[in-house]
């Protein structure tokens, strides 16, 4: 049967985060007919609200900052930490492209990435990198050239802003972390910028200086203006067509409109994961149950993942998610993610029952998967709390408590999650947690953080937890004793900031069907597929940095580019 097709493009992309736009941008390159499709008013996906890192080994930054990087080195790495069920040729294509993918999209975008001395998340295993380089993280971008599609470019996270709408880098947030002579000034000319962008301040509420994530997608979307391609939001896939074994095109709809699209080359699933999903997180993730504090976007339902199932696509590793330690303040519409936090001095994590059970200061990603499977086998670890003193809470933010605002001017929501205490056990009590198991946890921390050691979870022991430690606390920078009163606690659960199971693809972004054998026409990268890292998180970067290399490989593979 003919289809009738209402209009045709060469290349269709489903979602508008980093991977899918600069698939879009490459096969535009490659004189493709393309059209990029976004479910939510705004555009950016997940992409937009991260801190834009991407792990990219044997780059040219990492090269003109001094690190001779070895490939083979960062296969051996990634291949001991990701899941059996990987393929080696997948790993491998994303480590051998990774770096040309970069060279490709600094020579084509505004966007601008540096190498960053970000040491790998288990840089002690064979081939990890202690002294980093691999992860690299984006400069700042003016958006003014983005005009009026910067007024629907999603938000960064609260979690990476400034009272969710003022940008930082993260040399920024260092700065306001660490507060050194002068910051105080320099927050001030941030401030006084951000207000005084005049008249666009009077109607809209987005920081127009691009950081992290914000810069990264922003700087993609302005190369994809001046190439002409469309980018169409609030239109949701509903369907893919497959003819003959092929997927020819897709079933959209358009502010409710149904309109069917050709896709003469292919299609791209770049929509993210499912993380928004409760049925298919009930379904699929059981270790991950709670849809409302993850750390991703509400569009992300999984309906591209759904959409390739449907016309016989595999899936792989369902189960998975980019674990993480989250907060999350009541009425907001996702959890904030506990990055730096857990590493500084003065701070423990305890589960219900008033013990620690984990190192605090290892990657979200362990930390969290460590959460929930402390969570499944004891039942005591969702949520746990995070345990701090009145000296951490003056100096150090924790999570959505901004530190030198007194409590009664802190958000409103946040207070009521908060609790204090003018002794650990009277902490304890505001907890619901037993005095005298706090109250011996704290004391047995206390005993050995006076003296730089953890012999329980070796917190501060490895390269990657020093790093987010405070470099002024001798001889550990990530130990302290909690001694200043009063003591304080906040509720931190289990959570995600995304899936990384999703449907089966081979070393070309091809979606494959459960006997392995590519679908024709059809593409999936980013968290619509199954991650090459398998289960693993083995540094900053390997989310965003995967989704713009596989975005790469596929376009290129689709046009037949050969430059």
């Amino acid at each position: 049967m003919t289809q009738r097709w209402d209009m045709q493009v060469d290349v269709l992309v489903v979602g508008s985060g980093a991977g899918g736009l600069l698939a879009g941008l490459v096969a535009a390159h490659n004189h493709a007919d393309v059209l990029i499709i976004e479910k939510d008013r705004q555009w950016g996906g997940t992409s937009a609200t991260s801190g834009g890192g991407i792990w990219i080994p044997g780059s040219d930054q990492a090269k003109a900052a001094g690190f001779e990087d070895s490939l083979d080195d960062a296969f051996t790495y990634v291949r001991a930490l990701s899941a059996d069920n990987v393929s080696d040729a997948n790993i491998r294509a994303y480590v051998n492209n990774g770096a040309g993918m970069l060279r490709w999209m600094s020579a084509n975008t505004p966007v601008v990435y540096t190498a960053q001395p970000y040491p790998d998340y288990h840089a002690e295993n064979p081939g990890g990198s202690v002294t980093g380089y691999r992860t690299h993280l984006p400069e700042m971008l003016d958006g003014k050239p983005l005009g009026k599609d910067i007024r629907s470019q999603r938000f960064p996270s609260p979690a990476a802003s400034l009272f969710g709408w003022l940008q930082w880098t993260f040399a920024e947030t260092y700065d306001l972390l660490y507060r050194p002579k002068g910051w105080f000034w320099r927050l001030g000319i941030n401030m006084a910028r951000y207000w005084l962008d005049l008249p666009f301040r009077f109607t809209s509420r987005k920081d127009r200086r691009l950081t992290l994530g914000n810069a990264l997608v922003g700087g993609i979307r302005i190369a994809l203006n001046e190439k002409g391609v469309p980018l169409w939001q609030q239109s949701q896939l509903v369907e893919l067509v497959r003819e003959g074994g092929r997927v020819t095109g897709a079933v959209v709809s358009r502010q409710g409109r149904t309109t069917r699209i050709a896709a003469r080359k292919g299609v791209i699933l770049a929509a993210g994961g499912f993380e928004k999903n409760q049925a298919m997180r009930d379904a699929n993730a059981p270790l991950y149950p709670n849809a409302q504090i993850s750390g991703g976007v509400t569009s992300n339902t999984g309906d591209a993942i759904s959409a390739g199932m449907a016309v016989g696509a595999g899936t792989m590793n369902m189960q998975s998610a980019w674990a993480a330690p989250m907060f999350y303040v009541p009425g907001e519409d996702r959890g904030r993610l506990c990055t730096i936090e857990r590493a500084l001095p003065g701070c423990i994590m305890v589960n219900q029952s008033g013990q620690r059970y984990l190192n605090e200061a290892a990657s979200y990603h362990v930390t969290g998967q460590a959460m929930a499977r402390r969570h499944a086998e004891h039942g005591d670890a969702n949520p746990s709390w995070m345990v701090f003193d009145y000296r951490y809470r003056q100096q150090f933010p924790m999570g959505p408590l901004y530190p030198v605002l007194p409590d009664w001017a802190q958000n409103g929501m946040v207070k009521t999650i908060l609790k204090k205490g003018r002794t650990i056990g009277e902490l304890a009590a505001g907890m619901g947690v037993d005095p005298a198991a706090l109250t011996a946890t704290v004391a047995r921390f206390n005993e050995h953080a006076a003296t730089g050691e953890d012999p329980d979870f070796r917190r501060g022991d490895a390269a990657y937890d020093k790093m987010y430690g405070d470099p002024r606390q001798s001889p550990n920078p990530c130990l302290r004793p909690l001694t200043e009163a009063p003591f304080y606690a906040l509720p931190i659960y289990p959570g995600d900031i995304g899936m990384n199971g999703g449907l089966t693809t081979n070393e070309k972004a091809q979606v494959t069907d459960a006997e392995g054998k590519p679908i024709a026409g059809l593409y999936a990268i980013g968290n619509s597929a199954a991650s090459a890292m398998g289960e693993s998180y083995p540094g900053a970067g390997v989310t965003i940095g995967p989704a713009l290399t596989f975005g790469y490989i596929a376009a290129r593979e689709m046009t037949g580019a050969n430059e």
